[in-house]
């Protein structure tokens, strides 16, 4: 596996070393003991699964009672992922970085926790896998505005405005949003 420290160094881009011949191929994707020397000591005691059509967003979400760290794939088509730094003693808070997460490059992306989350798909539908070092906790919900003018994330949009849930289109700008200390 290679580690890759991104322009806010505590999220790292990984890309696994695959195997592959005519019957398929093969790759670990994850070994807790790299993981810790990379990315720190978290445990992960949740994993998810979602699956969303072309020009969904979702997201800016997190928790802040309940912060969760996220090592988040794609197993099915693509998406543009976005990691915000929410933690306010951060000298990169409110800062963004975004990373196209895919089948073919099989690569995934460790969110730590203090961040709001987010993905954009790109393809036709999207699989999205992550495990994440706390549990869901629906009464702690958070979630930032995608389109944030002080954000100004750089979104590939394909055709004009996502597709969002309401919750998500009630997000809060920065500027008004609880963050981490």
């Amino acid at each position: 596996m290679n580690y890759e420290r991104l322009a806010i160094p505590d999220v790292v881009l990984m890309t696994p070393r695959v195997f592959g011949d005519d019957r398929g191929f093969f790759m670990e994707t994850f070994r807790h003991s790299e993981f810790v020397k990379h990315c720190g000591e978290h445990t992960f005691v949740q994993d998810n699964h979602s699956k969303s059509g072309h020009g969904i967003l979702r997201g800016l979400h997190y928790q802040l009672r309940q912060p969760q760290g996220k090592l988040v794939r794609v197993t099915h088509g693509e998406v543009y992922d976005v990691a915000v730094d929410l933690r306010r003693s951060s000298p990169t808070f409110g800062q963004w970085v975004g990373a196209l997460l895919n089948a073919d490059n099989r690569q995934m992306l460790w969110v730590p926790p203090g961040f709001a989350h987010g993905f954009y798909v790109t393809s036709e539908e999207a699989e999205f896998q992550y495990k994440c070092t706390d549990y869901y906790a629906p009464g702690d919900e958070y979630s930032l505005h995608w389109n944030d003018a002080e954000l100004a994330i750089d979104w590939p949009l394909v055709s004009g405005e996502p597709i969002t849930s309401a919750k998500d289109e009630q997000g809060s700008s920065l500027a008004d949003a609880p963050v981490f200390d």
